[in-house]
């Protein structure tokens, strides 16, 4: 992969191009309205790092599975159901007993409201002690996974690392095994304040993720990532981060860069929030040639907001498996999120033909 130092396994050699790590929630959406007055609720699938297999299989035609777990009922079976229509492999799901009121394992849920003008989104969890919070390093085989199966590309994050005091040993083991085979790691910082507030707050997030980040290829993250969950302050910002732009950005990252050599690629997402429903968006990453940054869309019109991130991640993924260049990829990653908030649910809904009209410039004129 030109210029990244990045260097892929054989695609015949291999049974996934990529491999996601992390929970898997029923989203409940209200739709227009308020989680409180809501009398229906649309459902969905979602999670930070499965949303990148979805993306990378619906969107790029890749072949991805996710490796997480779910309690066996019907809740479980319906988030199952929602995975398969997303066609991302479910060969690697772990299914947990469940004793009838969820006492011991449940599934995680996840409230959310998307925002309109002055009201932000709004997101509520409940997901303590689900079924993917509950796995062990031992309950995946990972010699087989990824060196008699093969895996291309790993994907996994802060999220599901702070989702319980055992995930970041899962989280560890999977990229030790990955690494000894050659597989490419990524892992978005994604930090949720609600998930480590009760654990230790930013600095056991930091103590985390720090740890994880030595077996890095690709990391992604917002400047709310790298400065509250690993420590790296952004120079010369306004206190609203909102505000942050480009320049202060990559003096940040060279930072970062110093403190671990081995990184390859780092890339974030670039967001002004003018409102929950324009936002100015765009992207950069660095590589040991320099930086490159995507076009900037100012006043980008948004539908729903949730798995933004997630969408460039795997339009990024996807470049840099397919394309072998960190420019297109940053572009295919901006492009995939710039239309993956123009609709609702947590994953994607573009093809990779608008993707590839949106890199190209092309408008939103109707075609017919």
């Amino acid at each position: 992969m030109s210029g990244t130092g990045l260097t892929a396994r054989d695609r015949d050699d291999c049974r996934y191009d990529l491999v996601s790590l992390g929970e898997v929630m029923l989203r409940l959406d209200p739709g227009e309205g308020r989680i409180r007055t809501a009398r229906s609720l649309r459902v969905w699938e979602g999670g930070g790092e499965y949303n990148v297999a979805r993306g990378l299989r619906r969107c790029f035609g890749q072949r991805t599975a996710v490796v997480t777990a779910l309690a066996d009922n019907e809740v479980g079976r319906l988030v199952e159901d929602l995975i398969l229509t997303g066609g991302v492999d479910t060969a690697l799901l772990r299914w947990m007993p469940y004793d009838g009121i969820g006492r011991g394992v449940r599934n995680g849920l996840n409230f959310t409201e998307r925002g309109f003008g002055v009201r932000g989104a709004v997101g509520v969890s409940d997901r303590a002690a689900s079924a993917a919070s509950q796995l062990r390093p031992e309950d995946v085989d990972w010699e087989h996974l990824f060196g008699t199966l093969g895996v291309r590309w790993l994907h996994t994050g802060g999220i599901y690392a702070g989702l319980a005091e055992g995930t970041p040993d899962v989280v560890e083991a999977a990229m030790s095994a990955a690494r000894r085979h050659g597989t490419i790691i990524s892992y978005d910082l994604n930090y949720r304040p609600s998930l480590w507030k009760a654990v230790g707050g930013q600095e056991r997030a930091r103590e985390v993720n720090r740890r994880l980040v030595r077996y890095v290829d690709v990391l992604i993250g917002n400047e709310e990532d790298f400065t509250a969950g690993l420590g790296f302050e952004v120079p010369d910002t306004a206190e609203d981060l909102s505000t942050l732009d480009a320049a202060n950005f990559r003096r940040m990252l060279k930072e970062v860069v110093t403190a671990y050599p081995h990184l390859k690629v780092i890339a974030t997402t670039l967001r002004t929030v003018h409102t929950a429903t324009v936002n100015d968006w765009g992207a950069t990453a660095w590589s040991p040639e320099g930086f490159v940054s995507a076009t900037h869309r100012p006043g980008l019109q948004i539908l729903d907001r949730v798995g933004g991130g997630d969408s460039f991640a795997s339009g990024l993924i996807y470049g840099l498996l397919e394309l072998g260049d960190l420019a297109l990829a940053v572009e295919y990653g901006a492009a995939h999120g710039a239309l993956a908030m123009t609709t609702p649910g947590d994953t994607s809904m573009a093809s990779l033909a608008e993707v590839e009209k949106l890199v190209r410039g092309g408008g939103a004129r109707v075609d017919r």
